[in-house]
């Protein structure tokens, strides 16, 4: 499998679940602890724990521990990835979209001209 592909799945499998999806809203907003993300959510710190490992083993969240404190931020790059993929889908079904709204208005042309020509 393409490594690009490898880690788009470990992304969309990341934040495929709530808790983990709730703590990259709150990385958005600037590093944060573990234990900072983990007040909002109701789970235990190493649930939490857990849930930091798969989104650092998707590249999304980078951490680093300072003593006793393990701090993360989020991996802008790493959205960007995800950005795109999600965007360059949406351009191919825009372009086809658009290339079926076309032909659409010429079978509606079609169709007014051959109304016109009936007696």
């Amino acid at each position: 499998m393409h490594i690009k592909a490898v880690t788009l799945d470990r992304m969309f499998h990341a934040l495929a679940d709530p808790a983990r999806r709730s703590m990259v809203d709150r990385l958005i907003n600037g590093p944060a602890t573990v234990s900072d993300l983990a007040k909002p959510l109701a789970m235990s710190l190493p649930a939490v724990v857990q849930h930091l490992a798969v989104l650092e083993n998707s590249g999304l969240v980078k951490s680093e521990k300072t003593g006793r404190v393990r701090t993360c931020r989020i991996e802008p790059k790493a959205l960007r990835t995800a950005e795109d993929w999600i965007n360059e889908r949406r351009t191919l079904w825009e372009r086809r979209l658009d290339r079926l709204g076309e032909f659409l208005a010429e079978m509606g042309d079609s169709d007014k001209k051959l109304e016109e020509k009936k007696p």
